[in-house]
């Protein structure tokens, strides 16, 4: 996870400036789905490092499955800054660009919903097989299914010029130190960071907390995070329907923030024998999460304004901090996902188990400094602008 972490790091930055000079997103986008869906089957499928030299050395299998993460990873970042891009491109209205990013998140719980289906699907077709061999379909599924969608996308949509560009052609490419020199990036990658800290790190921990922290039922690995996916679903088709400005940007994650806090201490506390309280706290984790997701990625935009020049390397690079910090993060408390008790100075001052630090003191301290990073924030204003084309020609 962390070779794939990192290399999904220090792809985007350079993936980002490459794209400013040359764009194309799509051809981009899709590029990166290829890599994603042959490496995500290599991965799901056997070592074949393992298999053209004949062994099944330990050592040989850990390389092989980072290496081969380490590519899923590089095309999964390419096609993120590629999409992410793209809505800064197709409008410089503040509201239209929310609603965008608010409909970009809606569908990726559509996604995970759909996952639970084919999962569901696969578990009652091929219940004499074993669990290798199921898991195994359901990755060669999603990957045929996400491979219909990418083609739908990428003959369905006309790629998005630069509205730049399209005012004046002769504007120079911005540099990076245009970016480095203003307060608001570093503020703005620190909140998206802390954000994604918040989702990824209780999203790996999340399975754990239910079975052996609160000794739930096998069938809630799947219902929590079902509830979960539906609430953000909702809370994210609700906020394309807002009106935007910058100090409603700054409530709305503050209030997301706020949820994530109360939640994470609902979850340090929380005695097993009143583990059915959870299903409630997945729902109010939902809504914090859509909350707090279309927020920051909305404050880049914000930060990019007009510079539509650099806008891909302002995605590359903040999703570059993004990736190393999770990928560290995760590794950190994952080093101690054997142990009942995180053994070093956190086991003897706090005494929680790692996953109830994992999934709920950690999101909830970076949801706090997010939320004190994000006050102290001075977002331009965003006036309406108008549309370059209707967003659904």
């Amino acid at each position: 996870m962390l070779s794939g972490q990192l290399a999904d790091g220090f792809t985007t930055i350079f993936v980002g400036e490459l794209m400013d000079r040359f764009g194309h997103f799509k051809l981009w986008h899709a590029g990166g789905s290829v890599l994603v869906a042959i490496s995500f089957s290599s991965v799901f499928g056997s070592c074949i490092p393992c298999k053209l030299m004949g062994t099944n050395s330990s050592t040989l299998e850990t390389v092989g499955y980072s290496i081969f993460a380490s590519i899923f990873n590089v095309g999964w970042a390419v096609t993120q800054v590629a999409h992410m891009s793209m809505v800064n491109c197709m409008t410089s209205n503040p509201t239209s660009r929310v609603s965008l990013v608010s409909c970009r998140n809606a569908f990726t719980m559509v996604a995970n919903l759909s996952l639970y289906g084919i999962a569901l699907l696969i578990f009652t077709l091929l219940q004499s097989v074993s669990v290798i061999v199921q898991y195994r379909w359901i990755a060669y599924v999603s990957i045929t299914v996400g491979s219909c969608f990418v083609v739908i996308f990428l003959f369905g949509t006309k790629e998005p010029g630069s509205i730049q560009h399209s005012v004046d052609k002769n504007l120079s490419r911005i540099s990076w130190a245009y970016w480095f020199k203003r307060v608001l990036y570093y503020q703005v990658a620190l909140v998206y960071t802390l954000t994604r800290l918040v989702t990824n790190v209780s999203q790996a921990f999340l399975a754990f907390y239910v079975i052996y922290d609160l000794e739930m039922p096998q069938s809630s690995k799947a219902l929590v995070p079902a509830i979960i996916y539906v609430c953000s679903l909702i809370v994210s088709v609700i906020l394309q329907e807002t009106r935007w400005s910058s100090w409603r940007l700054k409530l709305y994650f503050s209030a997301g923030a706020v949820l994530w806090i109360l939640s994470g201490l609902g979850i340090v506390l929380l005695p097993s024998r009143l583990h059915n309280v959870m299903y409630a706290i997945s729902v109010v984790i939902g809504a914090a999460n859509a909350l707090m997701t279309v927020t920051s990625i909305s404050m880049e935009g914000v930060l990019v304004g007009e510079d539509l020049n650099g806008c891909a390397f302002v995605y590359g690079s903040l999703s570059f901090v993004d990736k190393v910090s999770c990928g560290i993060a995760l590794y950190i408390l994952e080093s101690y996902q054997g142990n009942t008790q995180i053994t070093s100075n956190l086991g003897t001052v706090f005494g929680y188990s790692v996953t109830r630090v994992g999934l709920g003191l950690v999101p909830a301290a970076c949801s706090l400094l997010s939320a004190l990073v994000a006050y102290t924030m001075d977002l331009p204003d965003t006036r309406r602008r108008p549309l370059v084309e209707p967003l659904l020609a």
